[in-house]
């Protein structure tokens, strides 16, 4: 049961880094490889928040708050001008992100592994069945729960959603009723990065912030995205289970092996729905 509990755990905070990528993917049709490095810059600005304020709930609100102004500076400044040339172009530039967020979190904050202590109320652990779990990973589970509810019915119940949902579908079909489709990009983007700094927040009084964990992460976070689908918030939550399930079993059971069992599931589910499990072609 401890071991379904650290998948859950783990899956949740791979869905808060997931559902912000595949929307930019399916929306913009950008694969943004700096994704990771919002997730690194959203663990580390927790810290800050967390060790100037002593409120890790105030770093919380916060740090995605600040990393959602920087994913929409980036997007309006450097990959607005490039979605007409093609994705070469896009996945080189933020390829190149990567190491300049990598080096600007290193100078800000050294090569130290960091981490702060959940919040008092989310300390020690309870008693499920025979064993004990900590608190502060059924918080993580419910989190993360509650933040996919709340997208859902932000984007199928509200007005917002809808544009949205029209974007991801047909950008040029929403463009000619008059949505204004780069407002909407830039909002998307932003609101992507945000949802990838609160996963790091998140992830910190688990597992600490070091060098490199944005692009540690990225590699799974894009393996859930090709498993659920584009532009699919139903895609990102089960694709993050199944993939929390596997490496967290996988670590317990064949942990020499626990990789190539992540691949597997992803070339299982590609051979029989190519497009992933609630995915579409590509425009």
């Amino acid at each position: 049961m401890a071991q379904a509990l650290n998948g859950l755990e783990y899956g949740m905070l791979l869905f808060l880094l997931s559902v912000g990528l595949t929307l930019i993917f399916g929306m913009l049709g950008v694969v943004n490889l700096a994704h990771g490095s919002f997730y690194a810059l959203g663990a580390y600005a927790g810290i800050a928040v967390a060790v100037f304020t002593g409120s890790f709930w105030l770093a919380l609100c916060v740090a995605p708050l600040v990393v959602a102004g920087v994913g929409a500076a980036i997007e309006r400044s450097c990959l607005r001008p490039l979605y007409a040339r093609g994705p070469n172009a896009q996945v080189l530039l933020t390829f190149g992100f990567i190491y300049v967020f990598d080096d600007l979190l290193r100078w800000l904050w050294g090569s130290h592994v960091r981490s702060v202590a959940p919040p008092a109320a989310l300390a020690g652990v309870v008693a499920l069945g025979p064993g004990r779990f900590p608190v502060y990973r059924i918080f993580v589970i419910l989190f993360g729960l509650a933040v996919a509810l709340l997208l859902w019915l932000a984007l199928e119940r509200t007005r917002l959603g809808a544009i949205v949902r029209a974007g991801v579908w047909d950008a040029e079909m929403a463009a000619g009723l008059g949505v204004n489709v780069a407002r909407v990009f830039t909002a998307v983007f932003a609101a992507g990065a945000g949802l990838a700094a609160l996963a790091g927040v998140v992830a910190v009084p688990i597992q600490a912030a070091y060098p490199g964990m944005g692009v540690e992460i990225l590699v799974r976070t894009l393996i859930v995205v090709v498993i659920g689908g584009l532009g699919s918030l139903e895609g990102s939550l089960a694709g993050s289970l199944i993939l929390g399930q596997a490496e967290t079993f996988g670590k317990a059971w064949l942990p020499d092996s626990s990789m190539f069992i992540i691949y597997g599931v992803m070339a299982a589910v590609l051979l029989l729905r190519p497009t992933g499990l609630f995915g579409r072609a590509l425009r």
